[in-house]
Protein backbone atom coordinates (compact mmCIF):
# COMPACT_ATOMS: atom_id res chain seq x y z
CA UNK A 1 0.00 0.00 0.00
CA UNK A 2 1.26 3.29 -0.91
CA UNK A 3 2.31 5.28 2.30
CA UNK A 4 3.36 8.58 3.21
CA UNK A 5 6.72 9.54 1.36
CA UNK A 6 4.86 7.16 -2.03
CA UNK A 7 2.15 9.55 -1.99
CA UNK A 8 4.20 12.68 -1.53
CA UNK A 9 6.09 12.09 -4.47
CA UNK A 10 2.59 11.00 -6.46
CA UNK A 11 1.24 14.21 -4.86
CA UNK A 12 4.78 16.08 -6.36
CA UNK A 13 4.31 14.74 -9.85
CA UNK A 14 0.87 15.52 -10.16
CA UNK A 15 0.57 19.21 -9.10
CA UNK A 16 3.33 19.50 -12.28
CA UNK A 17 1.11 18.16 -14.50
CA UNK A 18 -2.35 18.86 -13.40
CA UNK A 19 -2.24 21.48 -11.36
CA UNK A 20 -4.40 24.45 -13.07
CA UNK A 21 -5.36 21.82 -15.73
CA UNK A 22 -9.02 21.73 -16.83
CA UNK A 23 -10.79 17.94 -16.12
CA UNK A 24 -12.44 17.47 -19.53
CA UNK A 25 -13.68 13.67 -18.52
CA UNK A 26 -13.40 11.46 -15.71
CA UNK A 27 -14.09 7.93 -17.24
CA UNK A 28 -14.97 4.87 -14.80
CA UNK A 29 -14.68 1.54 -15.99
CA UNK A 30 -15.33 -0.37 -12.47
CA UNK A 31 -18.31 0.91 -11.15
CA UNK A 32 -16.98 -0.93 -7.46
CA UNK A 33 -14.51 1.97 -7.76
CA UNK A 34 -17.01 4.90 -6.93
CA UNK A 35 -18.36 5.37 -3.47
CA UNK A 36 -20.71 8.48 -4.09
CA UNK A 37 -23.40 9.43 -5.50
CA UNK A 38 -23.97 13.38 -4.58
CA UNK A 39 -22.70 14.92 -6.20
CA UNK A 40 -21.85 12.96 -9.07
CA UNK A 41 -18.39 12.29 -10.72
CA UNK A 42 -19.63 14.48 -13.58
CA UNK A 43 -19.67 17.42 -11.70
CA UNK A 44 -16.13 17.55 -11.46
CA UNK A 45 -15.64 17.78 -15.63
CA UNK A 46 -15.02 21.31 -17.10
CA UNK A 47 -13.43 22.37 -13.59
CA UNK A 48 -10.05 23.46 -13.17
CA UNK A 49 -7.89 21.53 -10.37
CA UNK A 50 -6.73 24.27 -7.89
CA UNK A 51 -5.31 21.86 -5.43
CA UNK A 52 -4.01 18.91 -4.14
CA UNK A 53 -3.97 17.13 -0.22
CA UNK A 54 -2.60 14.23 1.08
CA UNK A 55 -4.99 12.83 3.55
CA UNK A 56 -3.78 9.79 5.43
CA UNK A 57 -2.98 7.26 2.83
CA UNK A 58 -5.63 9.14 0.33
CA UNK A 59 -4.82 11.39 -2.62
CA UNK A 60 -7.67 14.83 -2.78
CA UNK A 61 -7.80 16.21 -6.01
CA UNK A 62 -9.55 20.05 -5.30
CA UNK A 63 -11.34 21.30 -7.98
CA UNK A 64 -13.59 24.56 -9.07
CA UNK A 65 -16.61 25.20 -6.79
CA UNK A 66 -14.90 23.59 -3.71
CA UNK A 67 -15.24 19.66 -4.89
CA UNK A 68 -12.51 16.99 -4.58
CA UNK A 69 -11.80 13.97 -5.81
CA UNK A 70 -10.38 11.65 -3.26
CA UNK A 71 -8.26 8.32 -4.38
CA UNK A 72 -7.25 5.43 -2.06
CA UNK A 73 -5.09 3.16 -3.94
CA UNK A 74 -5.54 0.58 -0.78
CA UNK A 75 -2.87 -2.18 -1.72
CA UNK A 76 -2.56 -2.59 -5.45
CA UNK A 77 -3.97 0.43 -7.07
CA UNK A 78 -1.20 2.84 -8.91
CA UNK A 79 -1.46 5.98 -10.59
CA UNK A 80 -0.09 6.72 -14.29
CA UNK A 81 0.44 9.44 -16.34
CA UNK A 82 -0.69 8.57 -19.98
CA UNK A 83 -1.37 10.21 -23.42
CA UNK A 84 -4.61 11.96 -23.19
CA UNK A 85 -7.60 9.76 -24.01
CA UNK A 86 -5.67 6.79 -23.10
CA UNK A 87 -8.36 3.18 -23.10
CA UNK A 88 -9.20 2.12 -19.77
CA UNK A 89 -8.43 -1.33 -20.16
CA UNK A 90 -10.08 -4.51 -17.64
CA UNK A 91 -9.70 -5.75 -15.57
CA UNK A 92 -6.58 -3.55 -14.21
CA UNK A 93 -7.83 -0.03 -15.30
CA UNK A 94 -10.02 1.26 -13.45
CA UNK A 95 -10.45 5.20 -14.18
CA UNK A 96 -8.70 7.72 -16.41
CA UNK A 97 -9.39 11.45 -16.25
CA UNK A 98 -8.44 13.13 -18.88
CA UNK A 99 -6.93 16.71 -19.02
CA UNK A 100 -5.33 19.10 -22.03
CA UNK A 101 -1.91 17.78 -21.57
CA UNK A 102 -2.91 13.65 -20.46
CA UNK A 103 -4.59 11.33 -19.01
CA UNK A 104 -4.54 10.34 -15.22
CA UNK A 105 -4.96 6.61 -15.73
CA UNK A 106 -5.74 4.89 -12.17
CA UNK A 107 -5.09 1.02 -12.19
CA UNK A 108 -5.20 -2.23 -9.62
CA UNK A 109 -3.47 -5.39 -9.80
CA UNK A 110 -5.03 -8.62 -8.23
CA UNK A 111 -8.78 -9.97 -8.17
CA UNK A 112 -9.31 -7.78 -4.61
CA UNK A 113 -10.43 -4.24 -6.09
CA UNK A 114 -10.49 -2.77 -2.99
CA UNK A 115 -9.61 0.65 -4.20
CA UNK A 116 -12.08 3.37 -3.94
CA UNK A 117 -12.94 7.07 -5.10
CA UNK A 118 -14.74 9.27 -3.28
CA UNK A 119 -16.96 12.93 -4.59
CA UNK A 120 -16.97 15.45 -1.94
CA UNK A 121 -17.63 18.81 -1.37
CA UNK A 122 -16.05 20.81 1.01
CA UNK A 123 -14.16 20.55 4.08
CA UNK A 124 -16.88 19.03 5.95
CA UNK A 125 -16.81 16.34 3.09
CA UNK A 126 -12.53 15.98 3.42
CA UNK A 127 -13.42 15.65 7.53
CA UNK A 128 -15.20 12.52 7.17
CA UNK A 129 -12.74 11.06 4.85
CA UNK A 130 -10.00 11.72 7.26
CA UNK A 131 -9.43 9.57 10.12
CA UNK A 132 -8.03 11.78 12.17
CA UNK A 133 -3.99 10.31 12.65
CA UNK A 134 -1.28 12.57 13.71
CA UNK A 135 0.22 14.77 10.99
CA UNK A 136 4.31 13.02 12.72
CA UNK A 137 6.52 15.71 10.49
CA UNK A 138 4.26 18.50 11.75
CA UNK A 139 4.58 17.50 15.13
CA UNK A 140 6.79 17.97 18.31
CA UNK A 141 7.68 15.10 20.89
CA UNK A 142 5.03 16.21 23.61
CA UNK A 143 1.83 15.50 20.99
CA UNK A 144 3.83 12.51 19.80
CA UNK A 145 4.07 10.99 23.17
CA UNK A 146 0.69 11.95 23.66
CA UNK A 147 -0.91 10.42 20.53
CA UNK A 148 1.20 7.05 21.26
CA UNK A 149 0.33 6.52 24.62
CA UNK A 150 -3.16 7.34 24.61
CA UNK A 151 -4.40 3.70 24.36
CA UNK A 152 -2.10 0.56 25.09
CA UNK A 153 -1.26 -0.81 21.73
CA UNK A 154 2.09 -2.69 20.47
CA UNK A 155 4.39 -0.25 18.65
CA UNK A 156 3.37 -2.27 15.49
CA UNK A 157 -0.70 -1.50 16.00
CA UNK A 158 -0.29 1.87 17.26
CA UNK A 159 2.25 2.91 14.25
CA UNK A 160 -0.10 1.77 11.43
CA UNK A 161 -3.39 2.88 13.02
CA UNK A 162 -4.88 5.52 10.67
CA UNK A 163 -6.60 6.75 13.78
CA UNK A 164 -3.13 8.00 15.62
CA UNK A 165 -0.03 8.41 13.20
CA UNK A 166 -1.44 9.48 9.57
CA UNK A 167 0.23 7.81 6.05
CA UNK A 168 2.18 4.93 8.00
CA UNK A 169 1.42 1.18 7.32
CA UNK A 170 3.25 -1.57 6.85
CA UNK A 171 6.32 -1.03 5.55
CA UNK A 172 7.55 1.92 6.77
CA UNK A 173 6.83 0.80 10.35
CA UNK A 174 9.03 -1.87 10.13
CA UNK A 175 11.53 0.86 8.79
CA UNK A 176 10.91 3.54 11.82
CA UNK A 177 10.84 -0.04 14.62
CA UNK A 178 14.31 -1.40 12.94
CA UNK A 179 15.70 2.39 12.71
CA UNK A 180 14.33 2.78 16.84
CA UNK A 181 15.81 -0.12 18.15
CA UNK A 182 12.80 -0.97 19.33
CA UNK A 183 10.80 -4.03 19.33
CA UNK A 184 7.17 -4.22 17.26
CA UNK A 185 5.05 -5.85 20.01
CA UNK A 186 6.14 -3.74 22.94
CA UNK A 187 3.40 -1.77 24.62
CA UNK A 188 3.03 1.72 24.08
CA UNK A 189 2.27 2.60 27.92
CA UNK A 190 4.56 0.44 28.89
CA UNK A 191 7.53 2.62 26.78
CA UNK A 192 10.24 5.33 28.74
CA UNK A 193 10.40 8.57 28.00
CA UNK A 194 13.87 8.11 26.19
CA UNK A 195 12.09 5.42 24.07
CA UNK A 196 9.22 7.62 22.99
CA UNK A 197 11.91 10.23 22.18
CA UNK A 198 13.81 7.54 19.91
CA UNK A 199 10.96 6.33 18.39
CA UNK A 200 10.06 10.23 17.11
CA UNK A 201 13.10 10.67 16.02
CA UNK A 202 13.22 7.29 13.91
CA UNK A 203 9.80 8.00 12.81
CA UNK A 204 10.68 11.78 11.55
CA UNK A 205 13.93 10.61 10.07
CA UNK A 206 12.63 7.78 8.08
CA UNK A 207 9.64 9.55 6.91
CA UNK A 208 11.72 12.54 5.91
CA UNK A 209 14.64 9.97 4.78
CA UNK A 210 12.70 8.26 2.35
CA UNK A 211 10.74 11.14 1.03
CA UNK A 212 13.61 12.46 -0.10
CA UNK A 213 15.29 9.42 -1.40
CA UNK A 214 11.94 8.75 -3.55
CA UNK A 215 12.43 12.17 -5.01
CA UNK A 216 15.68 11.72 -5.87
CA UNK A 217 15.27 8.34 -7.91
CA UNK A 218 11.48 9.92 -9.85
CA UNK A 219 13.52 12.80 -10.64
CA UNK A 220 11.10 14.47 -13.43
CA UNK A 221 9.47 11.11 -13.74
CA UNK A 222 5.87 10.24 -12.97
CA UNK A 223 6.49 7.85 -10.00
CA UNK A 224 5.78 4.33 -11.75
CA UNK A 225 7.65 2.06 -9.40
CA UNK A 226 5.78 2.17 -6.49
CA UNK A 227 5.81 -0.83 -4.21
CA UNK A 228 6.45 -1.76 -0.50
CA UNK A 229 9.31 -4.05 -0.95
CA UNK A 230 12.32 -1.63 -2.37
CA UNK A 231 16.16 -3.00 -1.81
CA UNK A 232 17.50 -0.39 -0.18
CA UNK A 233 15.26 -0.71 2.94
CA UNK A 234 16.57 -2.34 6.04
CA UNK A 235 14.21 -5.27 7.06
CA UNK A 236 10.84 -5.24 5.26
CA UNK A 237 10.58 -7.94 2.75
CA UNK A 238 13.81 -8.46 3.96
CA UNK A 239 13.49 -12.38 5.65
CA UNK A 240 16.26 -14.28 6.34
CA UNK A 241 18.66 -12.00 4.62
CA UNK A 242 21.60 -10.26 6.82
CA UNK A 243 20.55 -7.06 9.24
CA UNK A 244 22.51 -4.32 7.69
CA UNK A 245 24.05 -3.77 11.60
CA UNK A 246 24.56 -6.91 12.83
CA UNK A 247 24.19 -9.67 10.19
CA UNK A 248 21.79 -11.68 11.79
CA UNK A 249 18.81 -12.92 9.54
CA UNK A 250 15.58 -11.22 9.20
CA UNK A 251 12.69 -12.54 11.34
CA UNK A 252 8.90 -12.19 10.58
CA UNK A 253 5.87 -12.66 11.73
CA UNK A 254 3.08 -13.15 9.66
CA UNK A 255 -0.80 -12.68 9.86
CA UNK A 256 -3.91 -12.19 7.39
CA UNK A 257 -2.12 -10.63 4.59
CA UNK A 258 0.27 -8.55 5.87
CA UNK A 259 3.82 -9.73 7.93
CA UNK A 260 6.29 -7.88 10.06
CA UNK A 261 9.46 -7.82 9.68
CA UNK A 262 12.62 -7.04 12.29
CA UNK A 263 16.19 -7.95 13.13
CA UNK A 264 15.88 -9.75 16.35
CA UNK A 265 19.05 -8.56 17.53
CA UNK A 266 18.66 -4.75 17.60
CA UNK A 267 15.47 -4.70 18.26
CA UNK A 268 14.60 -7.86 20.89
CA UNK A 269 18.01 -8.42 22.15
CA UNK A 270 17.91 -11.84 20.57
CA UNK A 271 14.48 -13.29 21.04
CA UNK A 272 11.79 -14.28 18.53
CA UNK A 273 8.51 -13.59 18.64
CA UNK A 274 6.48 -16.22 17.31
CA UNK A 275 4.59 -16.33 14.29
CA UNK A 276 1.18 -17.38 14.68
CA UNK A 277 0.65 -20.04 12.35
CA UNK A 278 4.29 -21.69 12.63
CA UNK A 279 3.97 -21.46 16.82
CA UNK A 280 0.69 -23.16 16.64
CA UNK A 281 1.71 -25.68 15.02
CA UNK A 282 4.86 -26.60 16.62
CA UNK A 283 3.74 -25.35 20.33
CA UNK A 284 6.37 -26.04 22.85
CA UNK A 285 9.52 -26.62 19.76
CA UNK A 286 8.72 -23.40 18.79
CA UNK A 287 12.57 -21.41 19.76
CA UNK A 288 12.63 -18.56 21.34
CA UNK A 289 16.16 -17.59 20.59
CA UNK A 290 18.34 -17.09 17.55
CA UNK A 291 20.73 -19.28 19.13
CA UNK A 292 17.81 -22.05 18.96
CA UNK A 293 16.56 -21.24 15.61
CA UNK A 294 19.92 -21.78 14.66
CA UNK A 295 20.58 -24.91 16.55
CA UNK A 296 17.13 -26.08 14.66
CA UNK A 297 17.82 -25.24 11.50
CA UNK A 298 21.30 -26.69 11.91
CA UNK A 299 19.50 -30.64 12.54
Amino acid sequence: MPELPDIVVYIEALEKRIGGQTVEHARLASPFLLRTADPPLRAVEGKKVRTLRRIGKRIAIGVDSDLWLVLHLMIAGRLHWRERGVKVARPRGLAAFDFPNGSLLLTEAGSKKRASLHVVAGEAGLKKLDPGGLEVLDADLKTFAAALTKENHTLKRSLTDPRTFSGIGNAYSDEILFEAKLSPVQLTQKMKPEEIERLFLATRDTLNRWVQQLREQTGERFPEKVTAFRPEMAVHGRYKEPCIRCGAPIQRIRYADNETNYCANCQLGGKLLADRGLSRLMRTDWPKTLDELEALTAK
